[in-house]
């Protein structure tokens, strides 16, 4: 269980049963350990690699908003992308591959689970649309084998299957690791920031309750 104070508040099925609250910016570098890391892994996605590169920085830094923490960890990610360093790279496609897959039906995170399910209602729902979701399991395939060791990452933002499923076709025929390395940085934080959004908003509503 999360180490993050949980409130089972949920909100027109975009907000995840059990939305965690995020701890006060101002007490973050004091916390625990495990209270900074479930919130890498509730803005983000649970990662070994993402607690060992980020966890120092929420331990060292007063962030004056959960956005500019957002970005302090944008700016950790793209440092590991532009490095001549195999290893680093090798580091920043684990953390990019923490993400799961997009139409997948096994997802461990809540938040993911929310976000999927937002582009399930975008398209209109499950009824009569097995056929795109077997179309996006062989793009997630080709994907994987054009870009090994990563993972499509896509801020949806309510857009359908078939506007993501041409962005992902669009972005295996540029074949570009790096360009895919550099959206899937931004994809990520925009994802975080959204979640952040939402938690904060969710402990408004149960404040003024």
């Amino acid at each position: 269980m999360s180490s993050l104070q949980q409130t089972p508040h949920q909100s027109a099925g975009t907000i995840p049963l059990h939305t965690p609250l995020l701890p006060p910016l101002p007490s973050l570098p004091a916390s625990s350990t495990s209270i900074r890391a479930s919130l890498l892994d509730a803005l983000f996605e649970p990662c070994t690699q993402l607690h060992t590169l980020s966890l120092p920085l929420l331990s060292s830094t007063a962030f004056p908003s959960y956005p500019a923490l957002i970005d302090g960890i944008r700016s950790q990610l793209q440092t590991l992308q532009t490095s001549s360093s195999t290893s680093d790279t090798e580091w920043l496609d684990k953390i990019l591959a923490a993400h799961p897959r997009l139409g997948e039906k096994k997802v461990d995170s809540a938040q993911s689970r929310a976000e999927q399910a937002a582009m399930e209602a975008a398209s209109g729902g499950e009824g009569g649309k097995e056929e795109e979701a077997r179309a996006l399991r062989a793009l997630n395939e080709e994907y994987e084998r054009t870009f090994p060791g990563l993972r499509y990452v896509v801020f949806v933002n309510g857009r359908s299957r078939a506007v993501v499923m041409d962005d992902m076709r669009k972005r295996i025929e540029r074949g570009d690791l790096d360009a895919e390395r550099k959206e899937a940085i931004e994809a990520m934080c925009d994802i975080a920031k959204d979640r952040a959004k939402k938690f904060e908003a969710t402990a408004e509503m149960n404040t003024s309750a």
